[in-house]
């Protein structure tokens, strides 16, 4: 695979497998360092462009004149953003809240021009999940497997509780590869 005339903005295994997928390789990998903090009152549509807006504008910054990837991903149910559970307490309450409900991923995807012009684009998934019994969302949690993510690692064991997926599975993993691909296309990456 040929390395491609960008940065991504993530440390993200699963991204960086995923445009492998799509034949992609960044020639660096620079984690963004940013305050991930919601705003009073903000929508999960803006938060989650404001944070891919955010990762890539941190990195572009201290790599001027470079095409720079950033990206987003949030679980949302109803209007209330799922952030990383912090222990297995709190992902245990997550898989409750999930349980036999509707919820939505959102993915933002930002693409910054060698020019510093910016490019967003928004992908939301619908999810179902089966209802989960008790043993079910005690197995997940100590599979440990949801640790980094927010809510949960769809390309793992939980894959099995999914009833219903309406979107971008690969916007659910962490990066929705029709928006991206689309978006490097239009600054010249192939």
């Amino acid at each position: 695979m040929n390395e491609k005339n960008f940065i991504l903005a993530s440390g993200s295994p699963q991204r960086k497998a995923l445009l492998a997928q799509i034949g992609l390789s960044p020639k660096a990998i620079i984690p963004a360092n940013i305050d991930e903090s919601e705003r009073k009152n903000e929508k999960p549509f803006a938060y989650v462009k404001r944070m891919a807006l955010e990762k890539a504008l941190n990195i572009s910054a201290l790599h001027p004149n470079e095409i720079v990837l950033g990206a987003d991903t949030i679980v949302v149910v109803g209007t209330k953003i799922l952030h990383k559970s912090k222990s297995d307490e709190e992902q245990r309450q997550v898989m409750q809240m999930l349980s036999g409900k509707g919820h939505r991923v959102i993915s933002a995807v930002c693409v910054i021009d060698a020019n510093g012009k910016a490019s967003i684009r928004v992908n939301s998934t619908r999810i179902l999940m089966k209802h989960l019994s008790a043993k079910e969302i005690d197995d997940y949690v100590a599979s440990h497997e949801w640790v980094g993510c927010c809510g949960y690692k769809i390309e793992g064991k939980l894959a099995a509780y999914v009833k219903k997926l309406v979107g971008s599975y690969s916007g659910v993993v962490g990066l929705p590869l029709y928006e991206t691909q689309n978006l490097l296309l239009g600054v010249g990456i192939k």
